[in-house]
């Protein structure tokens, strides 16, 4: 239901708002400090995050870290924070409502507010400006960043404080009822994922047709089939590099490229290449560093990982296009092409992917060298038998990728769904007066997804601190 009367709106992106509200810039209600964390006076790490801002661990935290956290600024409880740092790269704008003191990036926006206000409300009222990618079109600069004071500047939507409680109220049950739903989906997705797995460490491994088995000398302490050879990963593979180079040389098109932060996507099945992995780089380097071009077989390894998880995560070239790894990549390049599809199955095995773990060691990142895949294991069966395996596998596979996609696709409707309603009810387009809000168990963070900060984000992130 809408409001009875409406006044034209400044603010470009908000045609109108209800006459009884008011629209003024935002530096007459939040302040714009920067206290440095000197002398290490604070030692609670937060991290703004697509969560929102969650508690961060300063001896192992998520992403890279800045080799002091004196460089880090200090923020209370009941502020809001803004990561505006590359308004180019959509992806990496954050938003968040600070919940405890502690410390953050020095790159961050800080906002203080100055008047008895719901911080909430505006809290939701930038979210939405994130969602619909305000920020990002805003910017000036080369890196296209965005001042405190550029903020400041902006005018915001103020209704009267009674009316922002009840919209939070409101919004939060609202969304929490979204969240809900998405988390149940979210569950069925990670059973099928469970699913996938195990059908891949049951036969991936096993022989479809013989039962006599042997230990070998090379393997990892388990049975394989008679007929199955176990090789050192030197003896299947050469080696090669990805381009030495960083985020700052990528371009909106050109050669495509593969880069540690696409190797660890949740996009990449490990079997084959999504277009979502795909980044660009300049022609130029088809001629000078034609090594670092991958071919279809091969595969592109991230030489670290920031959790052990993901230490094995790698990419296989199923396309026979021009293509480059990129930075932070190890290239294997197999000797006997015969291998290659099956052994996409084996790098996802539970099996293998521990004997590669056992040998890494790290504290903040783990490594994975050339030196490390050399010393592990490869198992494969016979060529008539490979594909068999082969075979079953895609069709599992693809069997489970159909229901998860549904799956996505329900998500994506509701997160549509809950984007949509944030904005109607912060811009005044909805009137939720009336509305009486029941008790309800909030569920998660406006954006609930489960976040690992990429490594090119987290380099940008130190890169920002330590200047």
């Amino acid at each position: 239901m809408k409001y009875e009367q409406y006044s034209p709106s400044i603010i470009r992106w908000n045609h109108e708002y209800p006459t009884h509200w008011s629209c003024e810039k935002a530096k007459r209600f939040f302040a714009n400090p920067k206290k440095l964390n000197k002398g290490n006076e604070e030692s609670n790490v937060l991290s703004l995050t697509l969560r929102g801002v969650i508690r961060n661990n300063g001896e192992k935290p998520i992403g890279l870290s800045p080799s002091d956290y004196n460089t880090y600024q200090i923020f209370d409880s009941g502020e809001l924070v803004f990561k505006l740092i590359d308004l180019n790269n959509i992806s990496t704008s954050r938003v968040g409502m600070v919940p405890e003191k502690g410390i953050m990036s020095s790159a961050y926006i800080r906002f203080v507010p100055r008047a008895d206000m719901n911080i909430k409300y505006f809290y939701y009222q930038y979210y939405d400006w994130y969602k619909r990618n305000i920020f990002n079109g805003l910017g000036e600069g080369v890196r296209q960043t965005l001042s405190g004071n550029d903020l400041r500047n902006l005018e915001i939507l103020i209704p009267p404080r009674e009316e922002q409680d009840q919209i939070v109220r409101y919004l939060d049950w609202q969304v929490s009822k979204i969240n809900k739903l998405i988390a149940a989906k979210k569950h069925e997705i990670q059973l099928l994922e469970e699913e996938r797995q195990v059908i891949i460490d049951t036969f991936v491994l096993r022989s479809l047709h013989e039962k006599e088995t042997k230990v070998s000398s090379l393997s990892w302490d388990i049975s394989i089939p008679l007929t199955w050879n176990a090789y050192k990963f030197n003896q299947i593979f050469n080696f090669g590099k990805g381009l030495a180079i960083t985020k700052a040389n990528l371009l909106p098109s050109g050669t495509p490229v593969i880069s540690y932060g696409q190797v660890h996507s949740k996009t990449n099945t490990g079997t084959s290449i999504d277009d979502s992995l795909i980044r660009y780089v300049s022609e130029d380097y088809i001629q000078s560093a034609p090594n670092s071009l991958v071919h279809e077989g091969d595969f592109i390894f991230a030489d670290t990982s920031e959790d052990y998880q993901g230490v094995g995560n790698c990419v296989y070239v199923d396309r026979d296009d021009t293509l480059f790894a990129g930075y932070h990549t190890v290239i294997a390049r197999p000797k006997d092409k015969k291998a290659r599809r099956y052994l996409s199955y084996l790098f996802l095995s539970s099996a293998w992917r521990y004997s590669l773990r056992k040998q890494v060691n790290g504290v903040k990142v783990y490594s994975v060298t050339q030196r490390i895949l050399k010393n592990t294991c490869v198992i494969l069966p016979p060529e008539d038998e490979q594909a068999e395996i082969v075979t079953l596998l895609d069709a599992q596979c693809a069997r489970i990728s159909v229901i998860k996609q549904k799956f996505h696709e329900e998500i994506e409707r509701l997160q549509e769904l809950r984007t949509r309603l944030v904005s109607d009810v912060v811009t005044g387009q909805i009137d939720v007066r009336g509305i009486e809000v029941p008790d309800f168990d909030m569920v998660g963070e406006i954006d609930s997804e489960e976040e690992n900060l990429d490594d090119e984000d987290a380099a940008e992130e130190t890169e920002e601190q330590e200047e």
